[in-house]
């Protein structure tokens, strides 16, 4: 078990740092800083919150550096435009430099009042410590339903249980971010790396909120592109089934061609021509299916073997890269 040593807050090293994404949440920024400090003030531990902005469009980025301005302890980084939200949180594994590092989403929806009961337990010894939601009323039934589909589909395929209900709201450990930082998929579902990677870890469950303003930026769309480059990410058998597939329309086929001969030496006129058809057209159907799935596949080799580089700082204030 890992012991951690009671620091004093002179420390120059943060013991916590608060990675938060934030897209277009001007509005946010001053209640979630005003909800984490008594919180965070509490645990008697220096910290510091860094707010990630992802390339925001209505003066998100003005209040975060009046916001840092004010307590040197909230720093910024403002990217060079909108790489996405899992980006945004590796952007802020890499400047984090506390001995943990909990992230959460800026609207609120993640109560900070969560915050001691995860930093309890890595001070138990785990060194990631998820968050599994129980649902807000508001949220809809289309959303519960995309969201049990979507983790039962995952485990499925990945062989890598994960529950229903994670979200990016978890405390990982400086060793962990170490490994996480290193990661070179192409499409990032930092979910499944924090799973992936192993390490003792340990489940909390938190009540959502309801949003504090402004709306949800993962539309249907949005969270489908999500839910798939997930899964091929974390899963080669949507390839491997395409094996199993050409063999049954292969055995198919065979049968057919058994019955053909078979009729045709006892004189008999062959039927079927329209089921025949029918038959190749669906077999053409699924061998343009599978080509599409070894089209993304080689799309994310060719986006890894680029190496471009996930994000890009614009400017920061406050922000120092840590080692």
């Amino acid at each position: 078990m890992k012991a951690h040593r009671k620091r004093t807050v002179r420390s120059t090293r943060p013991v916590l740092s608060i990675v938060v994404p934030m897209f277009n949440e001007a509005t946010n920024v001053f209640p979630l800083l005003d909800a984490l400090r008594p919180v965070l003030n509490a645990l008697d531990d220096p910290y510091e919150i860094l707010l990630m902005d992802d390339g925001s469009k209505d003066g998100t980025w003005p209040m975060i550096q009046k916001a840092a301005g004010e307590d040197p302890r909230v720093k910024g980084l403002s990217l060079s435009r909108n790489f996405g939200h899992q980006n945004a949180l590796f952007a802020g594994l890499h400047f984090a430099a506390g001995d943990a590092v909990i992230t959460m989403d800026g609207d609120l929806q993640h109560p900070p009042q969560k915050i001691p009961e995860l930093v309890a337990c890595w001070r138990k010894g785990f060194k990631i410590v998820d968050t599994k939601r129980r649902q807000s009323a508001d949220t809809t039934l289309l959303k519960r339903l995309t969201s049990r589909w979507f983790y039962r589909l995952f485990s499925l395929l990945s062989g890598m249980p994960m529950e229903e209900g994670k979200s990016d709201f978890r405390l990982v450990d400086r060793q962990v971010v170490g490994v996480m930082k290193d990661m070179r998929d192409a499409d990032l579902f930092l979910r499944g790396i924090a799973h992936w990677v192993g390490y003792p870890r340990i489940t909390v469950e938190y009540q959502a909120a309801e949003r504090f303003t402004g709306k949800t930026k993962f539309n249907l769309w949005r969270m489908l592109r999500f839910a798939v480059s997930s899964l091929f990410a974390f899963s080669l058998v949507p390839l491997r089934l395409g094996i199993w597939v050409g063999l049954a329309t292969s055995a198919i086929a065979f049968l057919e061609l058994v019955y053909i001969m078979i009729a045709y030496f006892r004189g008999e006129s062959v039927a079927g021509w329209a089921s025949t058809l029918t038959v190749m057209s669906f077999m053409f159907g699924v061998l343009f299916i599978l080509l599409g799935l070894i089209g993304a596949y080689l799309g994310s080799i060719f986006e890894t073997l680029k190496n471009r580089p996930r994000f890009l700082v614009n400017e920061s204030t406050g922000v120092f890269e840590a080692r």
